[in-house]
């Protein structure tokens, strides 16, 4: 399935269960006189019942219509400036060098979330963020991949079902390197 598919059946889908059209659905965002995706977002899941995911769609494709979205490249520098504030600041570093060599497997698409970045191809092959004040979180889709003590095996139906914690930038190795391009060729 390709990805606009998939995201007109997601529109439909959320149609369906708040039983208004798409134009009524962006009217009553509108008239919530709110600005913020945050806010939008909650909005929708409080008052239109939609899930976390339903909701950020729903919200992301009224901004795109009102040209009220920010460019993929400076929303992923704020959430990445957002995500590493405060106590999380020491972890940047290993961040930055992640992304650096992930960058360099291809092209892929950054779509930031609340508590990291989702990379994406024709679908999401890796999430980065940070996971305590001590450690950034690489999730990893890949199926071929063999667990062991540093590559672990997250229970099925989450978003990823792998992780790597990495609490220095010594840590972006070849082993680590090795596993994101298997799951950055799976996702396409």
């Amino acid at each position: 399935m390709d990805i606009d598919k998939a995201v007109e059946t997601q529109l439909a889908n959320i149609q369906k269960k708040t039983g208004k059209t798409l134009p009524q659905l962006y009217a009553w965002l509108e008239k919530s006189g709110l600005a913020k995706h945050g806010q939008l977002r909650d909005a929708a899941k409080s008052d239109l019942g939609l899930g976390h995911g339903d909701a950020n769609t729903l919200v992301t494709f009224y901004r795109r219509s009102t040209g009220a979205a920010t460019a993929p490249a400076a929303s992923a520098d704020a959430a990445t400036e957002e995500i590493y504030a405060g106590p999380k600041a020491a972890l940047l570093p290993i961040h930055v060098k992640a992304m650096k060599a992930i960058t360099k497997l291809g092209p892929f698409e950054i779509a930031p979330k609340k508590a990291n970045l989702s990379l994406r191809r024709k679908k999401q092959f890796a999430t980065i963020g940070p996971a305590t004040k001590t450690q950034v979180e690489i999730g990893l889709n890949a199926k071929e991949l063999e667990a062991g003590d540093r590559l672990i095996a997250l229970k099925p139906g989450g978003m990823c079902q792998y992780k790597v914690r990495l609490a220095s930038p010594g840590e972006v190795d070849a082993e680590l390197m090795a596993w994101i391009r298997a799951a950055y060729d799976a996702a396409g």
